[in-house]
């Protein structure tokens, strides 16, 4: 997985250069509000800028379109990056958009919102976030010398991106398991798997509909398997997709996409890592991965691993 390549600058910066969006449900809990200053000093950005523009869970269609148009006509904002809300962004206001990417289309989401000579371009740079996050912490031949499998909790933004670069893996799971609640997320999951031309017997589709669902799956996968909370849940609103006395799989990697928040399905898989022998892995290096490349993207800044090392310090230091 390539990110862009380069070295970050390192100029001063003011406010005095527009300033970058952040579209989420509470962005004013998130780290990057104390992070993205000593960032824009380190790249050497003109503007150590970031407003949040929070949407609510249940917005309509209108308020997306709105946003978007915010974005594209006003001169002092130079772009976003997109968190909950990238499926329903694309759904509602894709056509405002002069250019999406080859991702965008296929997931159907944008988490980075850009401009680049008048023209307003949308980005889905979740699967090359998800792929960088994931080979920081599990071994490149994981799958090959233990058998494991993957289950995904969540089959929304995240979790589809998740899928997409695992489809795409040199070391590929022999089995991707993802569930979710509301099966229309499946489905479009589903979707977007075949459209990419993902072997239809790599990936199986659950639908949950009531605690025993997740609790007998996870029963059944072989030990080392990868566990992913991708649902939101713990973050935008307070719950565990990991039922109360369900077992992670021993040797396992359990993965909670998000840093911030109540966090019920860090707790959970801390509390069985070492009966069970786990490798527990928070949102921390996801969130670096996901907020670097969007703002690469938005400033046009090469970004290189040694720069993405830099960042990842400066952004410890305020943890």
């Amino acid at each position: 997985m390539n990110a862009s390549t380069g070295v970050g600058g390192g100029a001063m910066v003011d406010g005095r250069g527009g300033y970058m969006g952040f579209v989420g449900v509470t962005t004013g809990g998130s780290s990057i509000n104390r992070v993205f200053p000593s960032w824009a000093r380190i790249l050497g950005l003109p503007t150590d800028r970031l407003v949040g523009h929070d949407l609510p869970l249940d917005a309509d269609d209108s308020r997306y379109r709105e946003l978007v148009r915010r974005i594209r006509d006003d001169p002092a904002h130079r772009g976003a990056l997109v968190t909950t809300h990238k499926l329903r962004l694309h759904q509602a206001a894709h056509d405002l958009f002069d250019e999406v990417d080859d991702f965008a289309r296929l997931c159907g989401e944008i988490s980075s919102i850009s401009k680049r000579d008048g023209r307003l371009l949308g980005h889905a740079k979740d699967p090359l976030t998800a792929g960088l996050a994931t080979e920081d912490f599990l071994p490149d031949d994981h799958f090959a010398t233990t058998g494991a499998e993957v289950v995904c909790l969540g089959a929304g933004g995240a979790g589809t991106a998740l899928v997409w670069y695992l489809s795409q893996r040199a070391d590929r799971p022999g089995r991707i398991v993802c569930t979710d609640t509301d099966p229309e997320r499946l489905a479009h999951l589903r979707a977007v798997a075949d459209r990419g031309g993902v072997p239809p017997d790599l990936i199986s589709y659950l639908p949950v509909t009531g605690d025993g669902d997740v609790t007998a799956l996870l029963a059944a996968v072989p030990d080392g398997t990868l566990v992913v909370n991708a649902t939101g849940l713990g973050k935008d609103r307070p719950g565990s997709p990991l039922p109360a006395g369900a077992v992670l799989p021993r040797r396992g990697y359990a993965w909670e996409f998000n840093y911030r928040g109540s966090l019920e399905f860090l707790r959970q898989a801390r509390d069985q890592r070492t009966e069970r022998d786990l490798t527990v892995v928070d949102g921390w290096r996801y969130f670096i991965h996901g907020w670097s490349q969007v703002i690469a993207e938005v400033f046009d800044v090469p970004m290189d691993p040694p720069t993405v090392r830099r960042l990842a310090a400066a952004a410890e230091a305020v943890r």
